[in-house]
């Protein structure tokens, strides 16, 4: 099956329903999240508008009976929706600065992750609606940010400094890993769903690299298969070693890297 959506400005980011597998949630320039129906493509099945500027992420929550999404905008706000309510449930300010990646946690409830042009990363609690968690992660702006599939205090950031910083939330003094090795920016980073240490990130280097974070000397593999800058990144949750990446050379690659043929 196919299907093909139009919106009226830039779409910034994309998150599939865990609970529905022809819904999806996009977040677009002009401040509006769609919901889509790829079973009814005819138009969104719902708009939701409140953010004042450009949407830049959107995470649909993952983990046991919540269907919350989360979206991160340049207004420097963060939202939480129910799908089936037109107007957010929650407004999460304190980033001084745009917000370009929110993420829920796979092992707690009502918790997620931002990244800011801020410098810092922030653990959010729905419930009580705060910051429970201020990292001032990197001296440079804060462009992507995952969860570890297998350790829920685990997460890594990637930023404009060109490094990866993974973070242990009972001890955020410092960094547990620190990643060097890209020469630009990192626009995303993603742990493995099948590896507990292995992670990828992408850059504008116009590079993929692969990392196992318990390993000193943690680079496994570089990747250089894009023209352009490499701007998203995804492992395959279904065939394990599977990755797929997409750069402004307007190519998506599916691949499984040399580093992961092999058993970890």
């Amino acid at each position: 099956m196919r299907s093909t959506f139009d919106w009226n400005d830039s779409l910034f980011d994309v998150t599939w329903s865990e609970n529905n597998e022809h819904v999806l949630v996009t977040g677009s320039g002009d401040g509006s999240l769609q919901m889509w129906d790829t079973a009814n493509p005819i138009g969104p099945l719902q708009v939701f508008k409140e953010h004042t500027q450009e949407v830049y992420s959107v995470d649909w929550n993952q983990t046991r009976g919540e269907h919350l999404v989360v979206s991160g905008s340049w207004d420097q706000t963060i939202k939480v929706w129910d799908p089936m309510i037109k107007d957010s449930i929650s407004t999460f300010r304190g980033h001084e600065s745009v917000i370009y990646s929110t993420i829920w946690s796979p092992h707690i409830p009502g918790c997620f992750a931002s990244a800011s042009g801020d410098n810092t990363l922030r653990i959010w609690d729905v419930k009580t609606g705060g910051a429970r968690i201020i990292i001032p992660a990197h001296q440079a702006e804060i462009l992507t940010c995952d969860w570890s599939k297998y350790d829920q205090n685990l997460l890594v950031t990637g930023a404009v400094d060109c490094t990866l910083r993974c973070w242990d939330l009972r001890n955020i003094r410092q960094p547990v890993h620190h990643l060097a090795g890209h020469s630009y920016a990192i626009r995303r980073v993603k742990f493995s769903p099948f590896h507990a240490s292995i992670l990828a990130s992408c850059s504008y280097d116009f590079s993929v690299r692969f990392w196992d974070v318990s390993k000193p000397d943690s680079v496994l593999e570089t990747v250089e298969h894009h023209t352009e800058f490499v701007c998203g990144l995804d492992f395959s949750s279904h065939i394990p070693g599977q990755v797929a990446d997409c750069a402004w050379d307007e190519t998506v690659k599916v691949y499984t890297p040399a580093c992961l043929t092999v058993s970890h």
